[in-house]
């Protein structure tokens, strides 16, 4: 069935015809001009409020110091303070480990750590992998605390190395995790992790960064 079809009768077309015959009067040239867009932020200032006060139209800049939630937090007296070629200064420098000895950092006390055989001072295995020869007695301390950490910090000296199948295995054994780096970076993400999760939930175990192979840690 064909689309209905409309009539228009003549009368109307007419009037149609009458409208369209008419002179359009062209507007005003400014009722067609436009706002230009600006795609940079408006620096001007609005006076408002009660005191006709200048309120600026873009928001003050953050200041991300007042979102930091650790900063009223006091840190750890075992924090690392400095580590020096032969040793660590502790707690804003109230405990100082010298003579060439690492540090063990474990439920807020800190324990002289030399975990090398002091004849050899080797800590690297035929494979270039750090590897402690008597794991059970350089990590004695962290199996006779209760309860034990979740996480040990591993500082391994002036650079990092992968730590050796054997000293995993063993700390795993503990029930314990654990994050290898260079020392200074160890000590780092100690004081941070020691501050936000508490010194009895993260431990660290650091090499002197003067740490020389088969020389051990000395002042230079």
């Amino acid at each position: 069935m064909p689309p209905p079809t409309r009539f228009i009768s003549l009368r109307t077309a007419t009037l149609a015809v009458r409208c369209l015959s008419r002179p359009v009067v062209p507007l005003p040239v400014a009722a067609f001009q436009r706002k230009a867009l600006h795609t940079s932020p408006s620096r001007s200032v609005v006076r408002g409020g009660p005191n006709n006060e200048a309120v600026p139209d873009q928001p003050p800049p953050t200041d991300f110091s007042t979102m930091d939630v650790l900063a009223n937090t006091p840190a750890p007296a075992t924090s690392v303070d400095a580590c020096a070629p032969d040793g660590f200064s502790l707690g804003d420098g109230s405990v100082e480990i010298g003579g060439g000895s690492g540090a063990l950092l474990v439920g807020g006390e800190a324990f002289v750590w030399r975990p090398w055989d002091e004849q050899g001072k080797r800590l690297f295995n035929a494979r270039g992998q750090w590897e402690v020869p008597d794991p059970e007695g350089a990590f004695g301390v962290l199996g006779a605390v209760w309860p034990r950490p979740d996480l040990l910090i591993l500082g391994l000296g002036p650079e990092n190395r992968p730590l050796s199948p054997a000293t995993r295995k063993h700390i795993a054994s503990l029930g314990i995790r654990v994050e290898v780096l260079d020392t200074r970076n160890a000590a780092n993400q100690f004081n941070l992790l020691a501050t936000e999760r508490g010194v009895d939930e993260v431990a660290a175990a650091l090499i002197p960064i003067g740490w020389k192979e088969g020389v051990g840690a000395a002042r230079d």
